[in-house]
């Protein structure tokens, strides 16, 4: 006789069972709450060892997969018990989610059918009702695991399932919590359930940007008047750990790489405006400095009259700045790709008719001419980069030697802006590298581009590159991306050679070997 009627009526009868334990209980005394916890491990241990027998006879074995998919309702129902918030306080209950999952997982393996179904009732319950969102947010680094095993084999080159994922509401929800465990077991101790969660949910989001989605959800993640969420920080992150890993191990072109980067391609750059745009507002509120009507920055009446402006800093400018950095270093891996790549024969009418400011990425022959020629707001990239390094220059005196030091002493508030900039790891993290890591994407895009070089020379690039040729412990190496820059900017183009000539800098050489600054040097 098939076991499946008794293993089913089994499961039935625990989850009613488990489910009404604790109706009718208000007035027991103690001893017969020594009896209900006896009784509660008991079920527990039952639960447990039910659900490993099942997940055992299901492995491989595909009718028995569709047989114990009856089953279904009952292990959500018992894993919604099991992850409650009073469950997850007694840690005997981890065994029972960590084997109910796994159990759910063999389950469906394998089995494309079942797998499709069971995403879309999951993908489609009420909020409350989402097991996977409670248990993503369980306190067992095992149970975590378990959750994203599953998950990973429902998307697992299934652009589908990963579609829904990143494209409904409970999907949305799905992913956020997600991410919040991957910030969670980042710093999990390598061997641990931990660390293998954080590969295992690694592999879930190399699967949602392989497939194409990343700037879909990177758009689903944004919160209203919020400029740079927590949420969007962390897939940039994972985003920028996916562009340095595929450029470290790739040596030739691949169309799947060259497409995967012209889905990026967009979303990185409307990023980047708005980051540094937003970077540019909150620094000159803090100078003092005031935005005419040509965008032209002005000193601000106070400095007239003498008295100081008062200090305004935006308390969300460490973490758009955290956003620009990662932002900024795609962009500089998608340009510095192995070989150069096409991305599609260069259509006439295509661009043409595509005078909007963020063009497709098949509109341009490589990707570093895409971030050269697009624009946002009439703004060029290049030139939405130079003014943001020149504010932060001014904003964030360089660290030498653990000291701030002021370049301009007329710079207003240089030694509030060093100790606003520097107060608190958290917000030193921010600032962290966006200066050397601004200078070296200019370097890059103006890499033998003439056109580039003398946009540079236009708007003033130059005199900025040139005060970034300094050292600078916030920014490591930023001297030496700033000098590359620099060559690059001469490189073949006479009227630049003429202008840097032109300018004499001013000060004695130090026993460093720096130029040490005065008030007004390499300034015109």
């Amino acid at each position: 006789p098939s076991i499946w009627p008794s293993l089913r009526k089994l499961w039935r009868d625990l989850a009613r069972a488990q489910l009404t334990f604790w109706d009718g209980d208000e007035d027991e005394g103690e001893d017969e709450q020594g009896n209900e916890k006896r009784k509660q491990q008991d079920l527990r241990i039952l639960c447990t060892s039910l659900a490993k027998f099942t997940r055992n006879l299901v492995a491989d074995v595909p009718s028995n997969q569709n047989l114990a998919f009856e089953n279904e309702v009952e292990i959500r129902r018992l894993l919604h018990y099991h992850s409650s918030w009073t469950a997850n306080q007694d840690s005997e209950s981890f065994p029972v989610t960590r084997m109910l999952t796994q159990t759910l997982s063999n389950i469906v393996t394998a089995n494309n059918e079942l797998m499709t179904k069971l995403w879309n009732i999951y993908l489609n319950l009420p909020e409350d009702q989402v097991v996977l969102i409670r248990l993503l947010a369980s306190p067992d680094e095992g149970t975590v695991l378990a959750v994203m095993v599953l998950i990973l084999n429902c998307v697992y080159e299934n652009k589908a399932r990963a579609y829904m994922l990143c494209k409904t509401s409970i999907g949305c929800r799905i992913c956020v919590s997600l991410l919040d465990g991957m910030s969670r077991l980042y710093e999990a101790h390598e061997d641990s359930d931990g660390a293998r969660a954080f590969d295992v949910g690694y592999d879930i989001f190399l699967q949602l940007t392989t497939a194409g989605l990343v700037p879909e959800l990177y758009s689903r993640l944004l919160v209203d008047d919020e400029i740079a969420t927590p949420h969007q920080t962390t897939l940039l992150k994972l985003v920028d750990s996916y562009l340095q890993s595929v450029t470290a191990t790739a040596i030739v072109s691949t169309p799947a790489m060259r497409k995967i980067n012209r889905k990026l391609c967009p979303m990185l750059s409307k990023g980047f405006f708005t980051k540094a745009v937003y970077t540019q507002h909150a620094i000159k509120r803090f100078l003092g400095e005031e935005v005419q009507r040509d965008g032209n920055p002005t000193q601000s009446p106070s400095e007239n009259t003498g008295e100081a402006p008062p200090i305004e800093l935006d308390v969300m400018l460490p973490k758009v700045c955290e956003a620009l950095v990662l932002i900024t270093q795609c962009i500089s891996t998608i340009t510095l790709e192995p070989e150069e790549r096409e991305l599609s024969p260069i259509k006439e009418q295509e661009k043409a008719a595509s005078s909007s400011t963020l063009r497709s990425a098949r509109s341009f022959a490589t990707f570093r001419e895409y971030f050269n020629e697009t624009r946002y707001a009439d703004n060029g990239l290049v030139e939405t980069l130079i003014e943001t390094l020149r504010l932060l220059d001014k904003f964030l005196p360089r660290i030498n030697f653990g000291r701030p030091v002021s370049r301009n002493e007329s710079s207003p508030s240089p030694t509030a802006a060093a100790n606003v900039a520097s107060s608190g790891t958290h917000q030193a993290q921010g600032f962290s590298y966006l200066k050397r890591d601004l200078v070296r994407l200019l370097g890059i895009l103006c890499h033998s581009t003439r056109s580039v070089q003398d946009r540079v020379r236009k708007c003033g690039g130059i005199e900025v590159v040139m005060n970034l040729c300094v050292v600078d412990e916030r920014n490591p190496y930023l001297r030496e991306h700033a000098i590359f820059t620099l060559h690059n900017l001469l490189e073949n183009n006479p009227e630049n050679q003429q202008l840097v000539d032109g300018i004499k800098p001013m000060g004695t050489w130090g026993e460093d070997g720096v130029l040490q600054d005065v008030p007004g040097a390499v300034r015109r």
